[in-house]
């Protein structure tokens, strides 16, 4: 092996550099306070825990992201989480164990064996809140709108929001007696939007003509209010079907009154996660990025594993993605300050004083004035009559 590709990262991993590093930092900081005044409590759950724990209540998809490795002291399998949603469940359902609502916030790294779209991170530094025990409209719109300003405060521009429901492909698949097996290859042909393929595949399905022709129209469900109305005409048949419908248009209702300048878009086939989330589904999206930016849903059930049915609806995001994409500088606002090397006790004094008032102090190393600019100071300090003040470099 070269010298240089002993220092390459594996493939989707990446590091911060001091300026990227800042951004994140200073975004972090100011999204856990955001959080916090809307009454969300911060966790850390663990990078890597026992894999039956870290997977429960997670579909097959999670399981296929999961890196394993063996427990040195145990010899049980261990898992790097390639999510944080299931461990917050985790923690809802035993470590806090209330019964009363409960907000919960979260941002660390995730670790995943590939990228969920072409050239995408495996290592994100997903952020996300979650509200647990509340089952309804207030606590769906509570969420779509709370991931709305977080990326209104990282300085994503032009958001754009796919709304969804996960539960009319699963009413759809059961009043049509769908059985799992074809329901799951079904799933995969619409996650794909793969026309040609779904026409093919219920033709040797034992349904009538309408309900194919339904099926095939499924994939194709989605645009502005007028498309949400034609859906209602086509599926008048299921009640609940209708249901989710209605629930999907107040949602949107409610966003546009409150985000007048994001664009919000049905999309009926929208099943990323299907496999646990059970309710609204939303995706945003931006101008010049293909992929979606944030997501989010209802996860009613997740804690069912961990001994606690319990409603739940979350969002998550990628910060490093959101860095990239934003128009927002981040930062910490400080002058910075160079400092002669001496040591007297009267300098040091006055250095630790300027740092407790805010200002990058660099302690010059070997007394070289030149080299202040080059480390980005803008002022300096200087003895004048005896005091010591600072003054801006010329």
């Amino acid at each position: 092996m070269t010298l240089m590709k002993r220092w390459l990262l594996p493939e989707g991993v990446e590091e911060a550099l001091p300026e990227e590093a800042e951004w994140l930092e200073a975004a972090r900081r100011e999204l856990i306070d955001m959080y916090r005044h809307w009454g969300y409590e911060l966790v850390f759950p663990p990078f890597i825990e026992y894999l039956d724990s870290l997977l429960s209540g997670a579909g097959p998809d999670l399981d296929l992201q999961t890196f394993k490795i063996t427990d040195q002291l145990s010899g049980r399998m261990l898992g790097v989480r390639p999510d944080i949603t299931p461990q917050v469940a985790r923690i809802d359902a035993h470590r806090l164990n209330r019964s009363e609502p409960t907000r919960l916030c979260y941002l660390g790294t995730v670790l995943r064996t590939r990228p969920t779209s072409l050239g995408g991170s495996r290592s994100p530094l997903q952020v996300g809140a979650e509200i647990y025990g509340h089952e309804g409209k207030a606590s769906d719109v509570e969420i779509l709108s709370l991931m709305l300003e977080t990326l209104e405060l990282c300085g994503i521009e032009d958001i754009h929001i796919d709304i969804g429901h996960s539960g009319i492909y699963r009413q759809v698949a059961k009043e049509f007696g769908i059985d799992q097996e074809d329901s799951d290859q079904l799933f995969e042909m619409l996650q794909r939007k793969a026309v040609p393929e779904i026409r093919d595949f219920v033709t040797e399905l034992a349904l009538n003509n309408e309900q194919r022709q339904l099926l095939v129209e499924l994939a194709l469900m989605n645009g502005d209010s007028e498309m949400l109305m034609d859906a209602r005409r086509q599926f008048a048949f299921s009640e609940r079907i209708v249901g989710y419908l209605d629930t999907l248009s107040s949602l949107a209702q409610i966003t546009e009154e409150r985000f007048p300048e994001v664009n919000v878009h049905f999309d009926l086939a929208e099943l990323r996660g299907f496999h646990y989330e059970t309710g609204i589904v939303f995706s945003a999206y931006t101008s010049g990025e293909g992929a979606e930016i944030a997501r989010g849903g209802r996860y009613d059930g997740i804690g069912r594993d961990f001994g606690r049915d319990r409603a739940a609806v979350g969002f998550s995001t990628d910060l490093k993605t959101l860095q990239k994409l934003s128009s927002k500088h981040f930062g910490f606002q400080a002058r910075k300050v160079w400092a002669p090397d001496w040591q007297e006790e009267s300098l040091l004094a006055f250095i630790q004083e300027r740092r407790r008032q805010g200002d990058i102090v660099i302690h010059s190393l070997d007394g070289d004035f030149e080299q202040s600019k080059a480390m980005g100071c803008t002022h300096y300090i200087v003895n004048r009559d005896g005091q010591w003040s600072v003054e801006e470099l010329g």
